[in-house]
């Protein structure tokens, strides 16, 4: 399934900010409560630093959106010479976990990648 929306950025935390403004704008026109925005700010800089952590500093930090009735899946991904599970035993991921309805860490040979998914309050 391809995305609804991507972004690619510098994998620099400067640009988290830039990520972070994306995807609520983007949940915004899906009609997300503040409160909604608000976790998903907090869940998409978790998951940003759990990437960042591995990425190569010169590559790229991308991002994919998927839409639903009332949710939004965010994956956040950049390529690493040393791919390493993402590690679920530290704040980010139990902040990241208890924000969101899903989420998970993908390592590949070259990648490392966080997916998570967000329902709205209002569709509740």
């Amino acid at each position: 399934m391809s995305p609804d929306a991507e972004l690619r950025l510098p994998a620099e935390a400067a640009y988290v900010s830039v990520l972070r403004a994306t995807a609520v704008s983007l949940a915004a026109r899906l009609d997300f409560t503040v409160d909604d925005l608000e976790d998903l700010k907090m869940a998409v800089s978790e998951a940003a630093s759990l990437v960042l952590d591995q990425a190569e500093a010169d590559g790229s930090l991308d991002a994919a959106f998927f839409f639903g009735a009332g949710r939004l899946t965010v994956t956040v991904g950049a390529r690493t010479a040393h791919p390493a599970p993402v590690p679920r035993d530290d704040f980010a991921w139990q902040l990241l976990s208890a924000l969101t309805v899903d989420a998970g860490g993908e390592t590949t040979e070259d990648a490392v990648s966080v997916t998570f998914t967000i329902v709205s309050l209002a569709s509740a």
